[in-house]
């Protein structure tokens, strides 16, 4: 326990900045609906037909005129890169960064197996993305309840869910990523996180790469296919989940067999 609490406590800041951006973020969206609603319906009919450019933003499945098909489009897509990104930079720092920081040596000198100190930072991944969150759905309710336009079926739940699991998997993914490197990587991070979301704009624009859509986490959480199916594609889900597994199976093999520069 003691070390999940020095993660969140030396990663707070990053956390109370990212959680205040995406949901600041997020809730200008919401609350700027009642202005748009009307532009939305005369757009969404245009956007629909804009052929490749529509399908990779599923914008031939929704009707912007109505709020979750907005959600689903702007307010989604906030939250989808937000989020991904975080997730990305909480995996891709935590084993990593104590070769960069030089405090290897003083971590592993106490009485705490290697084993232990993975689990501890993957607890301490897993909380951090639960504060985000939660915050950010508490702030979602606020703003729809504000404008009255708080779903009454449970497809913002699915979108939330949705988007939770793609961020522990791609936090889980460059986890595994961070314990063969040695003096952090940021931007392998953040790149593969960008990569994953382009990949799944390229699953949708011609079926010969919706394989595609089984590699990216993006693909069982895109907002348009969740509000127009009413749930989640659980084949997709799987493959995320077994990418989550060998994620962190990578992180716990290669960590307590590596040579830890101090």
């Amino acid at each position: 326990m003691t070390l999940i609490k020095h993660e969140l406590k030396k990663g707070r800041n990053a956390l109370i900045l990212w959680t205040l951006i995406i949901s600041f973020l997020l809730g200008i969206c919401i609350l700027i609906y009642p202005e748009m609603e009307h532009q939305m319906k005369y757009l969404s009919g245009m956007f629909a037909d804009m052929g490749g450019f529509s399908a990779a933003f599923g914008m031939d499945k929704i009707n912007f005129g109505e709020f979750m098909g907005f959600f689903g489009v702007e307010c989604s897509n906030i939250l989808g890169l937000g989020g991904a990104f975080f997730a990305a930079l909480l995996g891709i720092s935590a084993l990593a960064s104590e070769e960069k920081e030089k405090t290897a040596e003083f971590l592993l000198t106490h009485p705490v197996s290697r084993t232990k100190v993975v689990l501890q930072k993957f607890c301490a991944i897993l909380i951090q993305i639960a504060i985000l969150n939660a915050v950010i759905i508490v702030v979602t309710l606020l703003s729809a309840s504000a404008i009255g336009e708080l779903p009454k079926d449970n497809t913002l739940a699915l979108l939330f869910a949705a988007y939770l699991i793609l961020q522990i998997e791609i936090a889980a993914v460059c986890f595994g990523v961070s314990a063969f490197l040695s003096r952090g990587g940021m931007g392998s991070g953040l790149s593969l996180a960008a990569l994953f979301y382009f990949l799944n704009i390229i699953a949708n624009l011609t079926n010969e790469a919706k394989f595609l859509k089984y590699i990216t986490p993006f693909g069982y959480a895109e907002g348009a296919n969740i509000i127009a199916e009413k749930q989640i594609e659980l084949t997709y889900v799987s493959v995320g989940i077994l990418f989550t597994i060998l994620g962190i199976a990578a992180a716990f093999l290669k960590y307590r067999q590596k040579d830890i520069a101090s």
